[in-house]
């Protein structure tokens, strides 16, 4: 008899359904730094990705629940897109909110604002995954919103394009240009990364 850790996505969502809750854990659990790097890496907050990654998974609930999702083995490119739409919906409040100034210019919203590896070897993957995560937040927020849906959301260039409103050409040409980019930054910084 297979563990609830080794059943497909589909059959975790159909268990979850059925009203195993242990079956969205290890739903969570199995996707949860890819959806929360992704979340983190296009609004470059931790408290704010943090929220939108609550945010995502009671959503993907109450669709599940509502019968509204459909299981074609595609469930961490839908978690992603779920992911996506409410960080966009998020810039889309941002921008609709007034800015408070201090009286010395600053912005009020600043004031209040793997198994056996080794301990060391675990430490340098930190460390080049951080270089790498700070490296993709320098880029354009086209390229960078493109590397982040592919690396760290499995997703497929039509998917993509999908999700962005762009075609398949425009999200291939921005993936181009943000990869040219990291490896001019690359050098530039003279990183070696392993």
């Amino acid at each position: 008899m297979q563990t609830i850790h080794h059943l497909s996505d589909a059959e975790l969502v159909h268990d979850f359904l059925q009203g195993n809750e242990c079956a969205l854990e290890t739903l969570v659990y199995r996707y949860k730094d890819k959806i929360y790097t992704a979340i983190y890496m296009l609004v470059k907050d931790k408290y704010i990705a943090e929220d939108i990654f609550q945010d995502a998974f009671l959503k993907m609930i109450k669709t599940m629940r509502g019968g509204r999702y459909s299981e074609q083995g595609k469930f961490l490119p839908w978690a992603i897109r779920v992911a996506h739409n409410l960080c966009m919906d998020h810039f889309r409040r941002c921008r609709q909110q007034t800015r408070v100034t201090l009286p010395d210019g600053s912005d009020i919203s600043e004031l209040l604002g793997m198994q056996d590896d080794t301990t060391a070897t675990r430490l340098e993957r930190r460390q080049v995954h951080e270089s790498v995560r700070n490296l993709i937040e320098q880029l354009p927020e086209e390229q960078r919103e493109v590397i982040v849906l592919r690396m760290y959301g499995d997703m497929s260039f039509k998917e993509i394009a999908d999700i962005t409103s762009v075609s398949i050409n425009t999200a291939l040409g921005r993936m181009r240009y943000g990869l040219i980019n990291l490896r001019r930054m690359i050098e530039d910084k003279k990183m070696v990364l392993r």
